[in-house]
């Protein structure tokens, strides 16, 4: 199996603060892994790192053999690295349907976006996307009316239409219900083995249902690595992290 992502030695000091120091990680095509750590352990800034919004000062980042290294963003997007933000950001005065087409467009020309000569292998792309993050039956509905959550899966579907070859999701159950969780948790997995996606997440519940390999960073360092069941064992990191009573509660 390939390895998609290769981050060697990645670092970035700001006045008075390592945030991310000296990380290492090697991520396998098609995995879902799971980024853990409390609120300054420096998962936000190895993102940017990634995606090219913060630049770093020591280190190297490769999406396959390509060095991607502090790259201008639009650049390592352009390369196949998509990401969402916990803040989704769509087109809310377009439809659902709309939003994808925008989204899957590579053509910068205006009659492009809107829609206007669509191949029918694009938009039987759209409608397959559309199924697999739940928003079918909404579609024609414009963004606007949408529930948070279903405007976070908009997001999402957006991401995916674009077939990325490498998906960054900070945070994406951030104020969504129980029940919204988990059908996002069932999105991500659907996923699994198509993209590869690197995940920052505190719900523990969503973490249990998709985890296959989690990284614990700590203090901007890598701490831990391993499946849950390694995870929730490791002396170090319930010390450091999840506190004495376990993996399913957060220190503050």
């Amino acid at each position: 199996m390939n390895v998609a992502l290769t981050i060697d030695g990645i670092g970035v000091s700001f006045p008075g603060l390592k945030a991310v120091d000296g990380v290492s990680m090697l991520i396998q095509q098609g995995e879902l892994r799971v980024l853990l750590g409390a609120n300054g352990a420096g998962k936000t800034t190895l993102m940017d790192l990634i995606s090219g919004k913060t630049r770093s000062t020591e280190g190297r980042v490769f999406l396959f053999d390509t060095e991607i290294t502090n790259w201008e963003p639009h650049r390592i997007a352009r390369a196949g690295v998509g990401r969402k933000f916990q803040i989704p950001s769509v087109f809310r005065d377009f439809t659902v349907r709309g939003n994808l087409d925008v989204a899957s467009c590579s053509d910068p020309r205006v009659r492009a976006n809107l829609g206007i000569g669509i191949s029918r292998a694009r938009r039987a792309r759209i409608n397959e996307v559309l199924e697999l993050t739940g928003l079918a039956d909404v579609a024609d509905e414009q963004a606007a009316s949408l529930s948070h959550g279903q405007t976070q899966w908009l997001e999402l579907a957006m991401l995916i239409v674009q077939d990325p070859k490498l998906i960054l999701l900070d945070e994406p159950t951030a104020g969504m219900t129980q029940a919204e969780t988990h059908k996002t948790a069932e999105i991500v997995k659907g996923l699994r083995g198509q993209h590869t996606i690197l995940v920052v997440e505190h719900d523990m519940a969503f973490v249990r249902e998709i985890a296959e390999t989690i990284t614990v960073m700590h203090l901007g360092k890598v701490l831990a690595e391993g499946d849950i069941t390694a995870i929730e064992n490791n002396a170090d990191v319930r010390r450091a992290y999840l506190g004495s009573h376990g993996i399913g509660v957060e220190a503050a």
